[in-house]
């Protein structure tokens, strides 16, 4: 029968135990050990029942229990301990509160920041993370806490959060969506002084209203605020908006959307107001799915009463203080709306006071050749909403530079302004218990959390003298701790498949802690290639059943439930390890999360990334395998394309020339593969000394930690970010204001008004001959036409460097030209300069003109540039 109503029956805690309750409520309990441990001491067979939630056991623990803690001297003590831990970890400075101003004039770092992602993996126990972007989110906020850094959250609260995983008996991929109670959570409801639960409200068509309420998670220092529309005010329809993670059809997630960005901006309106929060001067947006948080913020400045009155110089406000992280490598991946859909929802009832229609659809209008007018492009419009903008790897910004590109037509890709920050991973969160003692045992408890923390190391010195057999002892452990989860998994897999207890006498032979083993977890995009070890399945049986140097795979991922060819791909691998012959050397283990995550990636010896390159953003999950001293085996292709030394795991080589087509391709990278398992990786493994201990391999593991732990770690990440990213938006904030973004939006009206007038004259290099010495130099003379401008507003460039053989220019140097004289009787003006010819081979330049400004953050900001025409009389500019 089904309840009329439901609600949660709450454990009443005694007195002296009310500290446990504050412990639980703060995140900070999932990457701080001895919290953790002290919640397992309450009831260690409650603590496993319940997944290792604290709300959870705090709720099961039976009452005699309770009070039997509650007269327990040594157990209140240890409480009070970890509760006054907490205070002083909340309260007292942290990296960030002594870091200085990173140049004259610069001023203090920014008062606050907020941070908008779609999904935020914290743990296993707050299930509101997909993948990859929601666990980096993650471990951004818990970086940030550790440093100090004043962030704020904002993502929404998805009732079902996303899907659970498991098998049919033919091995295809079933979602189940289990309703999430937020009472049996980590999360507090923002309530008003009067105790009434906060809401903020967005405008609909015809007539309707999208209402929201705030859950805040507080991640260590960091409040984390979620917004869930399951809420009475809300027709039917708009209660399931927030229902799950990625759900729905195409009007779904545009509301998902505008309730993260315009709902979120007003959530962190009503957070700082009833806190006393300061108010942030950055907003991040981690991907295109909160664009529309600039959206709200331009509507704020043009309210009435505002100091800022028009859209344009609200624009260049909102612009100056935006971040926009991409983490998108293919166009396919970026939202794109139908236009007509985006304008229903900001044109008559639905409408945001002072932002007209058509400013909002110009933001996200693919204007690009190949581009389609009659989609609205989500990352478009989050790249021109952010002064500042990155990939999330140094390959990925090369590959977000041209793939962006044409939103800053005639500058060549590695001009566009995009740069780019590593991705780190938050190390007392994925390194083991197990590897942070045996740091410690070696370097001290406080360094070794230090180390963990800032990322302020380029080498983790004194791990280096960590005995061979001291590692491999814990290595071995790890393995085998690994191998247990395994078959308690698979068995419980094959359970919820149909099998019987009798048929599955096997599962307790399911792979060997002694056996080189191979991890391979993520999600099932095609391009991940999970079944690219399939590819030729008896090579990959001979390497499963070697007779002296075997190894074992551990294979987790989910596919998003609307991608058939996703789960395809995981039933071929469920086909292969359900064959008898090899079921004990590979198994797939359905739903993949975090809790699972932190067996796989200390447990393997090997992490195996074979995505089609340079498709994988980042990648992350290496990064976490690399900190426990697993040995990455990967295409360079994300993070591993920087940091891979040739001591710290293997390269596979990829064929992505021209010549390949997909299916050869995978055919040649699958054999090289195949080579490198077995001639380098398990012959490395197996290769003992007479002590039996691997010392080659050791000595790769050493390393690993040693030179790649500092560079993984989200605390480097989250410095760069203050340092390149969040410092100067903070700084640009601060100087538009009074009126300093009206004098930028009118300078830029200006500048635009004028360029088709802008042009590259004449070009003289007095150059005689094709050929010229080494060290010799070019008197430059160059005249401009600069209509209305004047030469204030604009820079004159030589570009110049080798050329190839269609005379493109490779690792240009760019060089300011100078004014000389004022301009002549037909307005034209002269710019003179030196070109230093400092290389041999083919050689050329180029003159150009470009907009320039105080203010603006790149020289490409505008997409303005004006180039030589070629003309019979123009100066060739190519010397050989």
């Amino acid at each position: 029968m089904k309840a009329i109503r439901r609600f949660t029956v709450r454990t009443v805690l005694p007195e002296q135990l009310q500290p446990l309750h504050e412990l639980a409520l703060n995140l900070r309990w999932s990457w701080h050990p001895e919290t953790r441990e002290l919640f397992r001491s309450v009831d260690p067979g409650v603590w496993e029942a319940v997944g290792e939630d604290p709300v959870r056991l705090l709720g099961e623990v039976p009452a005699a229990r309770l009070a039997a803690l509650a007269a327990d001297r040594r157990f209140l003590r240890r409480l009070g301990d970890l509760a006054d831990d907490l205070h002083d970890y909340l309260s007292a400075p942290r990296w960030y509160q002594s870091a200085q101003p990173l140049g004259e004039g610069v001023g203090p770092l920014p008062s606050a920041i907020a941070y908008f992602s779609p999904e935020y993996g914290i743990t296993a126990a707050l299930p509101q993370y997909s993948g990859g972007l929601g666990i980096l989110a993650g471990d951004h906020l818990k970086a940030a806490s550790d440093l100090g850094v004043p962030i704020i959250g904002v993502g929404l609260f998805y009732r079902h959060g996303y899907f659970r995983q498991s098998l049919n008996r033919d091995g295809w991929q079933q979602e189940r969506y289990p309703l999430l109670d937020p009472d049996e959570l980590a999360v507090s409801l923002l309530r008003e002084p009067d105790g009434t639960p906060c809401r903020v409200d967005l405008a609909l068509p015809a007539g309707r209203t999208l209402a929201a309420q705030i859950w805040k998670a507080q991640v260590g220092r960091v409040p984390l605020l979620l917004l869930d529309s399951d809420v009475e005010a809300n027709a039917a329809a708009e209660r399931d908006v927030t229902d799950r993670l990625y759900g729905g059809g195409s009007e779904h997630r545009l509301l998902q959307e505008m309730l993260l960005g315009i709902g979120g901006v007003r959530a962190v309106r009503t957070f700082c107001r009833l806190t006393g929060h300061p108010a942030p001067e950055v907003f991040h947006s981690n991907e295109g799915h909160a664009g529309f948080l600039g959206i709200e913020r331009i509507r704020e400045l043009v309210a009435p009463g505002s100091d800022t009155p028009d859209f344009a110089a609200a624009l260049e406000a909102v612009r100056a203080g935006t971040l926009f992280t991409t983490h998108t490598p293919v166009p396919a991946g970026i939202d794109r709306f139908d236009r007509e859909l985006v304008s229903r929802h900001f044109t008559g009832d639905a409408a945001l006071p002072g932002v007209p229609v058509d400013q909002v659809l110009a933001l996200g209008v693919e204007t690009w050749p190949g581009g389609d007018p009659k989609l609205f492009n989500m990352a478009a419009m989050g790249l021109r909403l952010a002064q500042r903008a990155n990939g999330v790897s140094t390959l990925h910004g090369e590959v977000s530079r041209s793939m962006f590109s044409a939103l800053w037509p005639g500058f060549d890709a590695a001009e566009v302004p995009i740069t780019s920050i590593t991705n780190g991973v938050h190390a007392p969160t994925w390194i083991d218990p197990a590897v942070v003692r045996l740091a410690a045992a070696q370097v001290g408890a406080e360094r070794a959390d230090n180390a963990m923390i800032t990322g302020t190391d380029q080498r983790w010195t004194g791990v280096e003298t960590i005995g061979d057999a001291e590692i491999w002892e814990v290595r071995r452990a790890l393995r085998a701790q690994l191998v247990d989860e395994a078959r308690r998994r698979v068995r419980a897999s094959w359970r919820q498949r149909g099998a019987g207890d009798a048929e599955l006498g096997w599962t307790e032979s399911v792979l060997d802690p002694d056996v080189l083993t191979i991890g391979f977890a993520r999600r099932v995009p095609s391009y991940k290639r999970l079944t690219l070890m399939l590819r030729d399945q008896d090579r990959l049986r001979s390497l499963l059943l070697h007779p002296t140097r075997p190894v074992q795979i551990v294979v987790a991922g989910k596919a998003h439930p609307a991608d058939d060819g996703g789960k395809r791909l995981i039933q071929q691998l469920v086909a292969f390890a359900d064959d008898p012959a090899v079921r004990h050397r590979i198994v797939f283990l359905p739903d993949y999360d975090m809790a699972m995550a932190k067996h796989l990636y200390p447990g393997c010896d090997v992490w195996l990334n074979n995505p089609l390159r340079p498709l994988e953003a980042c990648g992350t999950s290496g990064m976490k395998a690399a900190l426990n001293g697993c040995l990455n085996l990967s295409v360079l292709d994300g993070w591993w394309d920087e940091w891979y030394d040739g001591r710290n795991g293997w390269a596979i080589p990829t064929a992505d020339g021209a010549g390949f087509d997909e299916d050869h391709r995978d055919d040649v990278e699958a054999a090289a593969l195949y080579d490198l398992i077995e001639h380098q990786v398990a012959a490395r493994y197996y290769d003992r000394g007479p002590d039996d201990l691997p010392h080659g391999w050791i000595s790769m593991v050493r390393h690993t930690l040693v030179t790649l732990g500092p560079k993984v770690l989200a605390g480097r990440m989250v410095r760069e970010y203050v340092q390149k990213l969040y410092a100067p938006a903070a700084l640009a904030q601060r100087e538009l204001a009074d009126d300093g973004a009206q004098v930028l939006a009118r300078w830029k009206a200006k500048v635009r008004e004028a360029w088709p007038a802008v042009r590259v004259e004449h070009v003289d290099a007095a150059c005689p001959a094709e050929t010229q010495e080494l060290g010799s130099a070019l008197a430059l003379r160059v005249q401009v036409a600069l209509g209305t401008l004047e030469a204030v507003d604009v820079d004159v460039q030589v570009v110049s460097g080798a050329v190839d053989e269609t005379d493109r220019i490779g690792a240009a140097e760019v060089q300011t030209l100078k004014p000389v004289g004022g301009p002549d009787l037909d307005g034209r003006q002269r710019y003179e300069g030196t070109l230093e010819l400092s290389r041999t081979g083919p050689f050329g330049y180029t003159v150009r003109i470009l907009p320039t400004h105080p203010l603006l953050a790149s020289a490409a900001e505008l997409g303005l540039v004006a180039l030589p025409q070629e003309t019979p009389g123009m100066d060739a500019g190519l010397l050989r």
